[in-house]
């Protein structure tokens, strides 16, 4: 990994020189995505198996997968993984239930009152990637969280496997059988967000609300494509963790956390600040003896090697969070000896992983937050997915005469001089004849 000294006035601009994210151009994919989403809506169960062949190599076996695969893969599942999964989904469960916002009334007087409600979305598309790895924590995060808002309807798709006869990868079958969803489809890429969005009448798949989930750069460019058709969480990119770190942290620790998210991607960021030249030189020893064994070291040389990774000299651990504060990372780790005090100055961060027992890596399968979180800066402005992702916040107005009457004058000054004159006429005429 690289050693980048970073000292002195810390700005936007020098984090984003200084610490680029790898190179993903939606617009690059833009016209193959939109032909692609076009040939789904225009040629439905055709253009999917086209489409398959293609990208994953196999026509799908069943392109809706019937419940007795889903059935079948459950049983076959080692016992092992199913109790870890059942283990994450109580986790999830939990937390997400606790995540659930509460609605109020604001009561004016006994004839004027504004209720607030949350009101489930009616369907969800959930997009399990199955490329470089296959993902059942994914299925766990995106439903659970959507189970527990009360998405009536859920649907996964998921590509189609040449290893498995044209089904989709088995721990995912098992997993959506666990969870007790049985709409799962063996479609990939951009096509599975535009069929969620269209629909395809002859495999029986309605339209959804809202497609959520990661994908590669074509499942992104998909999303954006057809936000208004449907609603998306958000453009997931590569992966990224940043760790702040002071001399007290354990340099193996650090290292193993690195490539821990290196792994997922050759272009995942991994970045490592601290104020301790000694500490980053013997976290970079570190690393590359952890490389050399790990199953995924091409994967994760290529991304620490990468311009988007790099061990940060900083002045201070202040300026370690400015850093930080700038960067928003999806992951943040902190192991320093004041975590606490470092955690009331963190603004930007998709979560947050206090303390060296905290690995990111908890999050991604059993702490029980979600590890659907925001990318490229996204952090600054959006959160990961949680309940709150499938619920509408819904206003309820409960006036009655007294109420209205008592703004009526309010209410038309407002509507003249907005130049609106038939808001004020609406209110004023229900009180011609009192």
């Amino acid at each position: 990994m690289r050693l980048l000294v970073l000292s002195g006035h810390i700005t936007q601009a020098r984090v984003r020189a200084e610490l680029p994210r790898a190179a993903i151009n939606v617009e690059a994919a833009l016209n193959v995505v939109q032909e692609l989403c076009q040939e789904v809506a225009a040629e439905g169960l055709a253009a999917l198996e086209r489409h398959s062949l293609k990208f994953d190599g196999i026509t799908p076996k069943h392109c809706r997968v019937p419940e007795a695969e889903l059935s079948a893969a459950l049983n076959d599942q080692a016992v092992e993984l199913t109790e870890a999964l059942t283990v994450a989904i109580d986790r999830v469960r939990q937390v997400s239930k606790a995540a659930v916002p509460k609605g109020f009334s604001v009561k004016f007087d006994e004839d004027a009152v504004v209720e607030q409600r949350y009101q489930p979305v009616d369907s969800v598309g959930l997009y399990v990637p199955g490329g470089k790895a296959v993902y059942p924590s994914s299925v766990v995060m995106n439903v659970v969280a959507a189970q527990e808002a009360g998405v009536s309807r859920l649907v996964i798709c998921t590509p189609a496997q040449a290893e498995f006869g044209g089904l989709p990868h088995p721990s995912i079958m098992a997993t959506a059988k666990l969870l007790g969803v049985t709409e799962v489809y063996a479609i990939g890429g951009a096509s599975a967000v535009a069929a969620l969005a269209y629909g395809v009448p002859e495999i029986g798949l309605e339209p959804v609300r809202m497609v959520t989930g990661p994908g590669n750069i074509y499942v992104a460019t998909a999303k954006r494509l057809l936000r208004g058709v449907i609603g998306i969480d958000s453009e997931a990119g590569p992966t990224e963790i940043l760790i702040i770190a002071d001399d007290s942290a354990n340099p193996e620790f650090l290292a193993a956390d690195l490539i821990s998210q290196a792994e997922h991607d050759e272009n995942a960021a991994a970045v490592l600040v601290s104020p301790s030249r000694k500490l980053l030189e013997e976290v970079q020893v570190a690393v590359a003896r952890g490389l050399d064994n790990t199953k995924n070291s091409v994967r994760a040389t290529s991304a620490l090697n990468g311009k988007q990774s790099a061990l940060v000299l900083v002045d201070s651990i202040d300026a370690a969070i400015e850093v930080s504060n700038h960067y928003a990372t999806e992951h943040l780790e902190l192991q320093t000896t004041q975590n606490e005090e470092l955690l009331a100055k963190i603004s930007n961060a998709g979560a947050v992983f206090m303390g060296e027992y905290s690995p990111v890596s908890l999050g991604d399968y059993l702490a029980g937050s979600n590890h659907v979180l925001p990318t490229g800066e996204q952090a600054k402005f959006g959160p990961g997915l949680g309940v709150h992702t499938f619920l509408r916040p819904q206003q309820i107005v409960r006036y009655g005469k007294s109420g209205l009457e008592k703004v009526t004058e309010a209410l038309d000054l407002l509507s003249q001089t907005e130049g609106l004159p038939a808001h004020g006429e609406a209110a004023r005429v229900r009180f011609l004849n009192s």
